[in-house]
């Protein structure tokens, strides 16, 4: 690892802080989190990630529908009132 000195605002040191003894971890590791979902955001990955833990989940549920793979909009529709 490369060692590097960042500045924070108080409010950012004392919640990192805060996360970081919540979490049993150094504030290092919370830094170095936070800098990776910074860069994943950037490059697509964490879309990407968020694709496959949704594609792990697929099929472990029954509807009891028969025509999802057709009426899916219209029950998206339904299902978050719009």
């Amino acid at each position: 690892m490369i060692r590097t000195q960042i500045q924070l605002t108080e409010e950012q040191a004392l919640r990192v802080k805060q996360l970081a003894s919540s979490r049993g971890v150094p504030m290092a590791e919370v830094i170095r989190e936070a800098v990776e979902a910074a860069l994943a955001a950037g490059t697509g990955q964490a879309s990407e990630e968020r694709r496959n833990r949704a594609l792990t989940i697929a099929g472990k549920f029954r509807s009891g529908k028969k025509d999802i793979s057709r009426k899916h909009d219209a029950y998206l529709t339904e299902a978050f009132g719009q």
